[in-house]
Parts: C-alpha cells; sequence; structure tokens
C-alpha cells in the first residue's frame, strides 16, 4: 500500500512539474509572439522612413540636375567657346 501511494505522490509531482513547464512554456511563446508583433511594426515604420528619404533624395537629385542642366544652356556661349 505504501508504494502505491509513493508511486500516486510520484505521478502528482510528474504531472505539477508538466503543468509548471507548459505554463513557462505558454508564457515565453506570448512574450516572442509580443516581440515579433512589436518588431514587425518598427519594420514597417522604418520602411515608411526609407521610402520617404529616398523620395525626398530623388526629388533634390532631380532638382540639382535641372538647376546643372539650365546653367549649362545658358552658359553655353561662354563654356564651349
Amino acid at each position: 500500500m505504501e508504494a502505491d501511494d509513493r508511486t500516486h505522490r510520484l505521478l502528482e509531482e510528474i504531472r505539477d512539474a508538466q503543468r509548471e513547464h507548459l505554463a513557462e512554456y505558454r508564457r515565453v511563446t506570448d512574450q516572442t509572439l509580443e516581440l515579433q508583433r512589436r518588431i514587425i511594426a518598427r519594420q514597417e515604420q522604418v520602411s515608411y522612413l526609407y521610402k520617404r528619404v529616398v523620395l525626398v533624395a530623388g526629388l533634390l537629385v532631380a532638382c540639382l540636375l535641372g538647376l546643372l542642366l539650365y546653367v549649362l544652356v545658358r552658359q553655353s556661349d561662354v563654356l564651349f567657346r
């Protein structure tokens, strides 16, 4: 009878340990999912900022090229004699 009690207690301890492991696994999984959500949101923000910077830089380069072309055309008689 004592062996049955010890076996029963051992099985209960195993069950309790498995429950604790499962709870810890769920907690870590929830943390990981939350971090992934934050990372995705941050990547979307950086992507939006990157697109704006590229657009502004492209417009600036286009304006500078247009200005250079304008100066070359206006001063072509002086520059290309």
